[in-house]
């Protein structure tokens, strides 16, 4: 379940009054990561005092429900569905108008969406966050599982076929699976239009990819790949480097510096070309391949796999079938043999 996937009331977070006044406004961390077996904790920053905060739980597949109310003045916990204190429990945070929301003894039935909400006198509706997302994983929450990438460079067929150039980033091993992309010239601020394919599970993490045509006035500039994670209120940036398509091949070696503010920057590099060598049927076969379009590189792992899906239940017919015969059926198996 993605944030953005959540129901567009749920994701405003102040209601304007009467008078051109802002209501309250709730701030929640995007992403909580939580070790199967122990507790995560989960924020709401609230602009102004409120008497009560709220919590709510949103699960693919399933209506929002409420699950528990924390009197911000008395500081009583209520919970709601049964919950108990050994699962579930809530206080105010250190920050002024802050609560924090304990989520104990994690399984995999605890991943879902959770907003904080609040409700006062003047407001004509409920404030709401915009939501945490709460992954629960086996691996050790601090482990590094920053995107991985490797980028593809154009080929030198593509650029004298269609005068342009596709960069292509596949980003893999990276948990959880809500991650930010943009595309920029290496010196620019301007974001440019760029596709992404979906993101899919690989075991216990998720990889992506993502792409930029790069269009024949703009071959000779560096372009880079921004990649953006949220994970338990830390913030994960990773700078791509691409180097300009008219340079041909090029060496380009990792940079590694922390950033300001919690955030880390990389510039991991992997670079992947055709080459102006001979090349064997065996380089030619692989130069093809990545000269397809990403699209059509998605469209053949699904045709791949739903062939594969149809040969298995096609040979669990078969294999009933003999069993039938086998278990006393003789005059089946003389049909179809008569047949």
């Amino acid at each position: 379940l993605l944030l953005s996937e959540a129901p567009i009331f749920l994701r405003l977070t102040a209601v304007p009054l009467a008078g051109g006044v802002a209501a309250i406004s709730l701030t929640q961390q995007a992403v909580a990561v939580g070790r199967v077996g122990s507790s995560a904790t989960l924020s709401c920053q609230a602009s102004a005092y409120v008497s009560y905060i709220h919590w709510y739980l949103h699960q693919e597949g399933t209506a929002l429900k409420r699950i528990l109310r924390l009197d911000m003045s008395r500081l009583y916990v209520e919970r709601y569905g049964g919950l108990e204190v050994d699962k579930i429990d809530a206080k105010k945070g250190k920050e002024s108008n802050s609560c924090e929301l304990s989520v104990k003894k994690l399984q995999k039935s605890d991943e879902g969406v959770y907003y904080c909400s609040a409700w006062e006198a003047h407001s004509p509706a409920p404030l709401f966050g915009a939501g945490t997302l709460l992954r629960v994983t086996d691996k050790n929450p601090d482990e590094d599982t920053s995107p991985k990438p490797t980028i593809f460079l154009p080929s030198i067929a593509e650029v004298n076929l269609h005068k342009a150039g596709t960069y292509l980033s596949l980003l893999e091993n990276f948990f959880p699976d809500v991650i930010e992309i943009d595309w920029k010239e290496q010196d620019g601020k301007t974001i440019l239009t760029s596709q992404q394919g979906n993101t899919m599970k690989t075991k216990d993490t998720y990889m992506k990819y993502t792409w930029l045509t790069v269009s024949e006035e703009s071959m000779g500039k560096e372009h880079k790949c921004i990649v953006k994670q949220e994970k338990n209120k830390r913030r994960f940036e990773q700078e791509i480097l691409f180097p300009s398509i008219n340079k041909g091949v090029v060496t380009v070696s990792p940079l590694s510096s922390p950033g300001d503010g919690g955030v880390d920057v990389y510039s991991p590099i992997v670079l992947v070309r055709e080459s102006l060598q001979p090349r064997t049927s065996e380089m030619c076969e692989t130069n093809r391949w990545l000269l397809l379009d990403p699209r059509q590189v998605q469209l053949v792992n699904t045709s791949a796999y739903y062939t594969y899906l149809l040969l298995v239940i096609k040979s669990m017919v078969y294999t009933v079938i003999i069993a039938i015969c086998l278990l006393g059926r003789p005059e089946l198996c003389d049909n179809g043999k008569s047949s």
